[in-house]
Order: C-alpha cells, then structure tokens, then sequence
C-alpha cells in the first residue's frame, strides 16, 4: 500500500494555492442567533452547512470546534460528520478544533475518533494538548504519521490564563511554551517542505523573539479579528517562521452569515491582508 501524502505537504501546498487563512465554524448560541437561527440542531445544520457552501473551496483550512457540536449530543455529532465530510468533499483541509489530551490507550482512542481513516470524523488534523507531559501525545503522534495527518499541539496560546503553565520556567531554564516547541521541532526534523506537527501560539501575544518558533511545522495562530490582532501584526510576532503561520479568524468572517456572498467577501478581504502582511517586499 502507498503511503499517504503528509500532512505538512499537504497543508503547504493548500496554503500556496489558496493563501494561509484558517476559518473557525464556531456555532456558539449568540452567533446562532445572530444569523437567526434557532439554538437547536435544525439552527446548527444550517449554519454550518451554510459556511462550508460558502467558503470551504476558497480557503486552505476549515476549524470546526467540535464542543459547539457536542453539546446537542449525537445529532450534533451527526452534523460535524456532515460538516466535515463536505469540507473536505469541497477541497479545504479539516483541522478538528478538540484539544484532546490524555494518556496510554485513551489518548489511542482520542486519535482514532480524529485521525483514522476509517472514523466517521475523519479529520487531516487535530488539535491536542500536551499538559500531561509531551510523552503523553505519543499515541496520537505515531496514527498521525501512519494516517498522513497532523497535530496541533497547544504551546503559547492567546488566552491569559495560559501564560501560568506555559511560561512557567523548569529546571534547566527553559520555559513550558519552548520545551513544547522544542519537541516539535524534533518532530518535524527533515521534512520538506513542511512538518505535520504544529503548534498553536496565539497572535495576540506580541513579541516572541525570546522563543525559536522556526520549529519546521506550521504555527496555528488564533487572536486575529475579535480578539484584536490584525494580519498586519503576523510579520512582528512570528518573525521568520511567518511563511508558516495559519492565522485562524472565527468571528471575523462568521459575522457577515448568513449572508453567503458576505461570507466569502470576508474570507477575501483577510487572505488579501493575510497575503500582503506575509510576502517580502
């Protein structure tokens, strides 16, 4: 049987063809309502259906957040299945949004429901969390490399409780946010042109010099629009490693729904910022 092909290969070639943006479908009640739908899951379909029509062929990487679709239970699961399915079906990378994080056969369970190739939630990658320990994604990191998927490993992330563990000092001087860089880097070591294994470190955060985030991989950056980083501020917080920067933007195009043509409008408008920001002069 032929290998699949990579997930870093993959996303860098999605990305060069279609520019770095990342869109969150967050179906969170408010914005549900906002687009006046009801808070059930008739209301969930719609939306989500609704964005994946209008965008999913146009960007590199659609981001559902699993637990908007999980608290309707297993018809709410039945519309992420959906949701993905024809996210992928319309050519954009799935990145499910879950943070998954646990250890021995049940972080192996955690990866099969995403990364398996047979799981009705088939995704090209996952969002997971290394706070017992980076040795604990093992069994996530051995089915991405078989499956041809990817993590996304939580290391400095954009909201301000996060900064009392990951910058958190150990013993050998190192904070917790760069000893998870520095096993990613380990991770993706020789592969071109891009590692499967990524990190997310939040856009807000302004400088970062003090932390090496060149890790090989590419860098999901949450914070643009709503939380208030532009794409004006990539190139300052993400220095050289900003090639490889997916800066995700959830609330920033899903405002503009139900609208379709505003929807993908908005998409535009950030994938031209996001690409101006990004390319040397």
């Amino acid at each position: 049987m032929t290998a699949p092909e990579p997930f870093g290969a993959r996303l860098r070639r999605a990305m060069d063809e279609r520019g770095a943006l990342c869109v969150g479908i967050d179906p969170h009640a408010s914005l549900l309502a906002e687009w006046g739908l009801n808070d059930d899951v008739d209301g969930l379909e719609r939306f989500s259906r609704t964005v994946v029509e209008a965008v999913a062929g146009r960007v590199a990487v659609l981001k559902p957040q699993s637990a908007f679709f999980e608290r309707f239970g297993s018809r709410g699961v039945a519309v992420l299945e959906r949701t993905v399915q024809e996210a992928r079906a319309a050519g954009a990378l799935v990145l499910m949004d879950a943070k998954r994080g646990d250890i021995g056969s049940t972080m192996a369970a955690y990866a099969e429901a995403f990364l398996h190739r047979d799981a009705p939630l088939f995704s090209d990658a996952l969002t997971v969390s290394p706070y017992l320990g980076y040795g604990s994604l093992s069994p996530a990191v051995a089915l991405a490399r078989e499956s041809g998927t990817g993590l996304f490993v939580l290391a400095l992330t954009s909201n301000p409780e996060g900064g009392e563990v990951q910058h958190a000092v150990r013993a050998d001087g190192r904070t917790i946010g760069a000893t998870m860089l520095g096993h990613l880097a380990l991770e993706n070591a020789g592969e071109e042109p891009l590692g499967s294994f990524g990190a997310v470190v939040g856009a807000t955060l302004g400088d970062l010099s003090s932390y090496d985030l060149d890790m090989g991989g590419p860098i999901l950056a949450p914070g643009i629009g709503a939380q208030g980083a532009t794409p004006a501020d990539l190139p300052a917080v993400f220095g050289r490693a900003v090639r490889n920067v997916v800066p995700n933007v959830s609330r920033g195009v899903l405002r503009h729904g139900p609208d379709a043509v505003a929807l993908r409008d908005a998409v535009e408008r950030f994938a031209e910022e996001i690409r101006a920001a990004v390319t040397p002069a």
